[in-house]
């Protein structure tokens, strides 16, 4: 359940990344463009959006565990246009608790799935998550047509949808 959460501002980032940006002056579309360029190489995408909402998500490293094999670890890339997160999370696979686990500065998300069963819109991050790095092939699909594809793979899609937060103790 470890994770480690780095957060850019694009100032940070054009500093620290990019020097000539600051040399040369702020330009926003030039950093967005080499925040693009700098992506990983096995980097798969699941998610984007365009216009004031402009973002990515995707997924890479991912690796299993070789004390579980149920279990993933990997990174997450999400940008947006002014900012980069790139958390490093995890996934339990298995057909009994498939889940995720996730965090931020203030807590740990313990996320329990319904692979193929109903899910709402504020879910959606974690699914595709989840199908991603449990079923790569998978990668990226609208959780909302995996039903069948869930049942293939043995999940009963009739999970009950959970989620524990665990508060860090403050610094």
């Amino acid at each position: 359940m470890h994770s480690i959460r780095w957060v850019f501002s694009l100032g940070l980032l054009a500093s620290a990344a990019f020097p000539s940006a600051l040399a040369d002056g702020f330009n926003r579309e030039e950093i967005l463009e080499q925040m693009k360029a700098s992506r990983p190489v096995d980097l798969v995408v699941l998610d984007q959006g365009d216009g004031a909402e402009e973002y990515t998500l995707g997924i890479f490293a991912v690796s299993g565990d070789p004390a579980d094999p149920e279990m993933r670890r990997f990174k997450l890339w999400q940008e947006s246009v002014d900012n980069l997160v790139i958390p490093t999370e995890s996934v339990n696979c298995s057909r009994e608790e498939p889940l995720r686990v996730t965090r931020d500065t203030e807590a740990i998300y313990v996320r329990k799935l319904n692979p193929g069963g109903p899910w709402h819109a504020s879910t959606r991050e974690d699914h595709l998550v989840w199908w991603a790095a449990c079923h790569p092939e998978i990668a990226g699909q609208d959780p909302a047509g995996l039903a069948d594809k869930a049942r293939e793979l043995g999940y009963s899609t009739e999970l009950i949808e959970s989620q524990e937060v665990l508060r860090l103790p403050a610094l």
